[in-house]
């Protein structure tokens, strides 16, 4: 195994006038990455965060916490995989990909992907909310919570890059072909991170990186293993959770299979998974698919903007195109048959709905330093806006107050905000 597969560039850690290493640890920079993750308040949050089903609903259902868990296994063994596969060119830190593979979905607010839709929208003068970016955001601006502020936690170089799916700005992202589309709606940081991807890049964003795609292409090693770990997990996982909770039975997926234009491969995958169901077999089957799409990765040389300066920018995570045809398949089937159901789609409304009027009772109180609205958030986020005079400034700290809520905590602040029945003067907040 190559013993110099991580050298200083990827050791040295993110600027934090808050917080540096602690004098005598035993542990390496990317063991300190992952437990600072695993003891933090953002990671502890995502166990009542929606993943398919709003969290509380169900024991059995995945929530955002269950999922990083999994992908965090599961980016863990590609790496174990890929490291006896490659002993002698590779040697992929199993720390470093835990640590990424738990961060993942650190940013993502209450009720899922209509929360992350919903702020993105509501933020857009400001310069929009994408769930990946916040996550970069509480790593290196607002992992400790702090009375006089927040700090980052002085994650690696290695961890960051890891983390961040995407390195486009915001203010890049949009389409100068048509002007009328409107701001981007995902993929994107924020365009006050872009000293987060010169840090990455040692220096300054290269300029051959003029489109929004080339940026967001630049992925490293362990940054690809968490996207295909990613997508493993959500695509078999909310298969199962569909099927355990009524969405998706053997005749509501023929009923769809009928009307869709499936390839030989889909029809043969397709007919797998409702045998399945049939035999009561999934979560087994399931199981030995996990294997098979941990060992569908591979890796081939490659060459771009950071290969000279870090071994983990030198190589691209393949994956036969069957096997991303399986996994769009499903992906597929819990889109139409799940996450557009009528179900869903009316929590889905109620959550954007609650969020859009909590967003604007905050911002009508807060967002000017002159407002002489009500005082309705608390510390320590009060003690922050007091600090800034800044428009958008203050629009991304309430932002945050919105964004780290769970599921639960959401709808109690809606209800003492909104319901003259709840909430009372003794309420914790």
């Amino acid at each position: 195994m190559v013993a110099d597969f991580y050298q200083d560039f990827d050791f040295d850690t993110y600027s934090s006038p808050h917080q540096g290493a602690r004098q005598g640890d035993s542990r390496n920079v990317f063991q300190r990455d992952r437990d600072r993750v695993i003891f933090s308040y953002a990671f502890r949050r995502l166990q009542s965060k929606t993943q398919v089903f709003q969290s509380g609903e169900y024991d059995f259902y995945r929530t955002r916490l269950t999922h990083s868990l999994e992908v965090a296994r599961i980016a863990k063994s590609i790496g174990e995989r890929l490291n006896k596969q490659y002993a002698d060119e590779i040697a992929i830190d199993g720390d470093l990909l835990e640590a990424v593979g738990l961060s993942h979905d650190l940013g993502h607010p209450p009720f899922g992907h209509i929360g992350e839709r919903k702020l993105n929208e509501l933020m857009a003068p400001w310069g929009g909310f994408e769930g990946n970016a916040q996550t970069a955001r509480i790593l290196t601006e607002t992992f400790w919570i702090r009375q006089q502020q927040p700090s980052g936690m002085n994650p690696s170089r290695a961890f960051l890059d890891g983390v961040m799916k995407y390195k486009a700005l915001w203010s890049e992202c949009f389409d100068t072909d048509s002007p009328d589309s409107g701001p981007p709606e995902n993929h994107f940081i924020y365009d006050t991170q872009s000293d987060l991807r010169e840090y990455i890049s040692g220096g300054s964003w290269p300029r051959e990186l003029t489109t929004p795609e080339m940026s967001n292409a630049s992925k490293s090693l362990e940054c690809q293993i968490m996207d295909w770990a990613d997508d493993t997990a959500y695509s078999l996982h909310d298969i199962v959770d569909g099927v355990k909770a009524g969405y998706l039975t053997t005749l509501r997926i023929k009923a769809w299979a009928s009307g869709q234009q499936l390839s030989s491969l889909e029809s043969v995958v397709l007919c797998e998974l409702l045998e399945a169901i049939d035999s009561d077999t999934l979560e087994r089957d399931v199981a030995v698919k996990i294997g098979k799409f941990i060992n569908a990765a591979d890796l081939s040389p490659r060459t771009n903007y950071l290969s000279t300066r870090t071994k983990r920018h030198c190589w691209q995570v393949t994956v036969p195109v069957e096997m991303k045809a399986e996994c769009g398949l499903y992906k597929r089937i819990a889109l139409d048959l799940v996450f557009r159901s009528a179900r869903i789609q009316q929590v889905e409304h109620k959550s954007g709905f609650l969020l859009e009027r909590m967003f604007n009772a905050l911002f009508e109180s807060h967002l000017s330093p002159r407002s002489k609205g009500l005082r309705l958030l608390p510390e320590p986020t009060l003690g922050w806006l007091a600090q800034h005079e800044d428009e958008p400034v203050r629009a991304r700290l309430i932002c945050d107050y919105l964004a780290q809520l769970t599921d639960h905590e959401a709808i109690r602040l809606y209800r003492r905000l909104f319901d003259p029945d709840f909430g009372s003067i003794t309420d914790l907040l």
